[in-house]
């Protein structure tokens, strides 16, 4: 739970975020003092649809109005209701009465009470107003629920997309208060969290996620789900589908959605996942509906809708797609993606066939990426060589987790995945293979390192043995030879010259430098591996304390760097330790 906020005081948070939509936006009016946000101008008569709620839930609701979506949208104090003097001002002052007005709220009850009497003030007073209460949550079940029903949770914005789209058609009231209800009579949602939240200007609240269980079923508002689980992503998703879409049970089976059926997705953000994690639990949920259920994903709507501020959680909502009965013939679908000039709606996609294959031109021999190095005839002991290899390749993957460490220290954090990373895919590509040819060997460990390790050190690792293999081979004879250490050492000292190239850094700037260099200089010295080993190893100590000159520990402040060594530095010495044991 982050409890930390760029401004804490929630009046000023509500209003300054309602007042940046009309800079966004100037077809929409904000009422300050009421809170409310509203369409200036309607381009045809039609009717109004309003909603709202609690603030803390944006995009919804008032990034939703603009035309093609609500007419006007009440916003109260965080996580509660606004109040019936605020909504009464909406109704009878902000938006057009002329054809009538459809209210679209969520269940809760301050939101029911408060919404319900300004639409009983405002038919007092004769204007046509129909209000529907939106409860899409499975996580409480009907005997946990009781006579209050399912909460209302993401799965509303669709009820109020597509009704609002069938309002701005021209249909009556009747008509898209029809629609409204056939929407949410056929739809389900669900959620899931791993930690609450923290309301800006509020006390703390102890978090329930110390054994980093997840709420199934959390609310919006923190509210308590369903249960508390430990599982991973595959896990948590089979069992929220489950909860949507399996009729056995017969406390939360409210919809019967068969698996010829076609069904609208809505993957929401609460707020808080990152867009890389976030993209990744969109796949899982799409792959188990595939491969599970069989549903006809018709259209898919991923991104934040209706958040928790910012929570650390997602929900799912399906929507079975009936027919909606209009005059105007228009479906569920053609209602989804009527367009609105609302912007905080994210248009949906249409899912097409998931392809893992790249189309390109055919390549030419001479283009082929992938290409062995010619054959040199600079020969080793291929068994030697992979012994020696996968040595130092194993103790530098037992070493990701230290690296990784003081990598976190003074850098971010990445250097020890990606040189496991690399290091794995040499191994793999090692396995069960023959090299008796030098620079075929280090060629292909640089095709390798280049294709599967990341980062800077996956570059610069890359332009090495590049430039290694380009060293033996500029040594290559007129017969078969072994080759010897002084072709090693002279290959080694034209890789660390070509490197000098593209990176100015040098020994004693906190790099793999300080490691690679004496390594480098003592193996031409005394083409002793032994010895070069315990060289680097000492370069390696020295950065203890060492200031950096390049990377992102120059950026990083503290003085963690004083009682580390350079993770890439350390990272090389792994390696070089692991083959010196195998001498």
């Amino acid at each position: 739970m982050n409890s930390k906020h760029f401004h804490s005081d929630p009046t000023h948070l509500i209003t300054g975020a309602l007042n940046s939509l009309s800079r966004l936006n100037p077809s929409v009016a904000v009422d300050e003092k009421y809170k409310i946000v509203f369409v200036k101008e309607t381009q045809h008569p039609q009717v109004s649809v309003i909603s709202g709620g609690g603030s803390g839930h944006e995009p919804a609701f008032a990034s939703f109005v603009g035309h093609g979506m609500l007419s006007g949208a009440i916003a109260g104090s965080i996580f509660a209701s606004p109040s019936t003097q605020q909504i009464q001002k909406c109704l009878l002052q902000c938006v057009d009465t002329t054809k009538g007005i459809m209210v679209i709220i969520m269940n809760y009850t301050g939101d029911v009470m408060h919404f319900g009497m300004a639409v009983e003030k405002a038919r007092a007073r004769g204007i046509k107003v129909d209000m529907l209460v939106v409860g899409d949550d499975v996580g409480v079940g009907r005997a946990r629920a009781g006579k209050l029903g399912r909460r209302g949770i993401a799965g509303t914005v669709l009820v109020q997309k597509i009704t609002c789209a069938a309002a701005m058609l021209g249909s009556s009231l009747n008509e898209v208060s029809k629609v409204a209800s056939l929407v949410s009579d056929n739809l389900v949602s669900v959620g899931a969290s791993l930690a609450h939240v923290h309301v800006p200007g509020r006390s703390l609240i102890t978090d329930f996620n110390e054994s980093d269980s997840v709420e199934v079923g959390m609310g919006i508002h923190n509210e308590e789900g369903f249960k508390r689980i430990e599982t991973d992503l595959v896990g948590l998703v089979k069992e929220m589908l489950a909860q949507l879409l399996d009729l056995s049970d017969t406390d939360r089976g409210f919809v019967d959605i068969k698996s010829s059926d076609s069904v609208i997705l809505l993957v929401n953000n609460l707020g808080g996942v990152s867009a890389l994690e976030f993209g990744c639990i969109v796949e899982e949920v799409c792959s188990q509906l595939n491969s599970g259920y069989s549903l006809q994903l018709v259209r898919i709507l991923a991104g934040t809708y209706m958040s928790s501020l910012n929570g650390l959680g997602f929900s799912i909502s399906i929507l079975k797609i009936v027919e909606t009965g209009l005059e105007s013939g228009e479906s569920m679908v053609q209602l989804l993606d009527t367009s609105t000039q609302a912007t905080g709606w994210l248009n949906a996609f249409q899912p097409g066939p998931m392809s893992t294959t790249v189309e390109s031109r055919l390549a030419s021999p001479a283009e082929n990426i992938e290409e062995t190095l010619p054959p040199s005839r600079l020969s080793l002991d291929s068994n030697q060589a992979v012994k020696l290899l996968k040595s130092g390749l194993s103790r530098l993957i037992s070493a990701e987790a230290e690296i990784t460490k003081y990598d976190t220290m003074v850098g971010d954090g990445d250097c020890g995945l990606c040189l496991k990373n690399g290091a794995e895919a040499v191994l793999a590509e090692l396995e069960g293979k023959e090299w008796t040819d030098a620079v075929q060997l280090v060629g292909r460990i640089a095709q390798v390192v280049e294709t599967n390790m990341d980062g800077t050190s996956g570059a610069i690792y890359a332009i090495f043995f590049n430039a290694l293999a380009y060293g033996l081979s500029s040594q290559d004879t007129s017969s078969p030879t072994i080759v010897t250490a002084e072709m090693w050492a002279k290959a080694l000292e034209h890789a660390l010259q070509s490197l000098s190239k593209y990176t100015p850094a040098k020994p004693g700037d906190r790099t793999l430098i300080d490691s690679l260099s004496p390594f480098v200089a003592t193996i031409t010295e005394t083409k002793d591996f032994s010895q070069a080993t315990e060289a680097a190893k000492k370069g390696c100590e020295s950065t203890k304390g060492m200031e950096a000159s390049f990377g992102r520990s120059v950026y990083i402040g503290g003085d963690d760097w004083k009682k580390c060594p350079d993770p890439g530095a350390y990272g090389m010495v792994e390696f070089l330790l692991g083959m010196s044991a195998s001498f």
